[in-house]
């Protein structure tokens, strides 16, 4: 079933109703004198295309009737004099500026396309940042060098790694024997990673390893290759990351020209 969006949204939409550069459209509805577009009606409909929503005489009905109510609300806001209150002020303006911000954004990605070559040198990117292997590891976090070689003499005597790791600090893995998911080593901070790489399948780590999150005793279970999705796979993904990377980059230059205070 159709469902309507938010309110504030929904006000900035009723509110251009009035606004005369829109008296030119076709109509959809009237109400108090005050003429609904029709391309507004059909801006509904695409956005309820967009989550699934097939277009029918049914969906159209509902949006139609559900914008005359929008628009008695407004109207009757705008009587009461609540457009003139702080808060709904606020709310107006802010709806405004996200709708133009929007506007802006769709406007920069469809005037600055990312090409297939600069899409291309992202994926050979991604792929030599991954790599060919990932690995399937466990780990025991302490606080202290001391703690983890304790762990280690511990491991030497032949202690279970999944029982010891039942105290690691890393509580979520420490529930399942300090195991962790398949990864490649680009999620795991340097010295983890580069620890965890020189390790056989099997061994462990006999000097304890330092990151930022404390120290860790290292045990690798298995490593395989890795598949990498094909360029085509990748694609839409890719190209979403590069135009919002572009957009972030363009708000950055925008800023440094602007008088900010």
């Amino acid at each position: 079933m159709f469902r309507t969006g938010n309110l504030a949204t929904l006000a900035i939409l009723g509110a251009l109703a009035i606004n005369p550069a829109f008296a030119e459209d076709k109509s959809a509805a009237s109400v108090n004198g005050i003429s609904i577009p029709q391309t507004r009606i059909d801006l509904r409909v695409k956005a309820a295309a967009a989550q699934g929503q097939p277009d029918s005489p049914e969906l159209r009905k509902v949006i139609r009737d559900d914008m005359i109510n929008l628009e008695l609300l407004a109207q009757e806001a705008v009587r009461l004099g609540l457009d003139k209150e702080t808060e709904a002020a606020q709310q107006i303006e802010i709806a405004r500026q996200s709708v133009l911000a929007g506007a802006f954004v769709q406007n920069y990605a469809d005037n600055h396309p990312i090409g297939d070559d600069q899409l291309k040198q992202e994926y050979e990117k991604l792929k030599a940042n991954v790599g060919d292997k990932e690995y399937k590891a466990r780990h025991i976090l302490v606080d202290t060098e001391a703690e983890a070689k304790a762990i280690v003499a511990q491991l030497g005597k032949k202690a279970k790694f999944d029982k010891l790791a039942a105290k690691s600090k890393d509580t979520g893995s420490a529930e399942h024997g300090g195991a962790l998911d398949w990864a490649v080593p680009s999620n795991f901070v340097p010295p983890f990673a580069n620890a965890m790489t020189n390790l056989k399948k099997g061994e462990y780590t006999r000097e304890p390893v330092q990151s930022q999150f404390g120290w860790h005793v290292i045990k690798l279970d298995d490593v395989r290759d890795l598949k990498v999705p094909s360029f085509d796979e990748l694609k839409p993904q890719l190209q979403q990351r590069l135009q919002q990377q572009a957009i972030k980059n363009e708000i950055a230059e925008m800023r440094t020209k602007a008088k900010i205070e």
